[in-house]
């Protein structure tokens, strides 16, 4: 991983074959954009099409399988462990479930995905949300806690952001 960060930003052969060493499984045009960080890496599986901005943080001390054609935002942490609330259990160590994000997901901006989370497929989750349960498919979710707004629907497929049309884009 510290090659991978140290590489120059106009080395993209470099840092994409250096994912299959990090990560225990890697699809095909996963693109990363460093800096990363990963506590073991081999726990974590990406599917192809997957494009990661800057500051991806992964605690994968168990499994995070990140599908195919995923967008994660810059600053995104996406955490399997946590520790016992109670401060007498505390020192007993830690525990770790895994994190599931479905094919064709997007993750805002500094979005922390806690453990034992799965996002459904196709599911929007809001900048800077604190996902900490289960998103079903093809919704829109966001908030601290993250929670559901709405299912992606026909009128997102006519709008693009907000009320700018497809069709009617501005000119350059």
């Amino acid at each position: 991983m510290q090659q991978f960060n140290a590489l120059p930003p106009e080395d993209m052969d470099g840092r994409a074959a250096l994912l299959p060493e990090i990560f225990g499984e890697v699809g095909e045009n996963v693109w990363i954009v460093p800096p990363l960080s990963a506590a073991v890496g081999k726990y974590v599986s990406i599917g192809e099409g997957t494009y990661a901005n800057m500051n991806l943080t992964l605690i994968d001390d168990w499994k995070i399988t990140i599908g195919k054609n995923v967008l994660i935002g810059p600053n995104v942490t996406l955490s399997t462990t946590g520790h016992p609330i109670h401060p007498a259990h505390r020192a007993d160590g830690m525990y770790s479930f895994p994190v599931t994000i479905g094919d064709n997901v997007w993750i805002g901006a500094n979005v922390i995905v806690l453990p034992g989370v799965t996002i459904g497929e196709n599911s929007v989750i809001g900048a800077g949300s604190v996902v900490t349960k289960y998103i079903p498919a093809n919704v829109v979710a966001f908030g601290v806690p993250c929670k559901v707004y709405r299912e992606i629907n026909e009128h997102d497929k006519e709008y693009y952001f907000r009320d700018r049309r497809f069709d009617e884009q501005p000119a350059d």
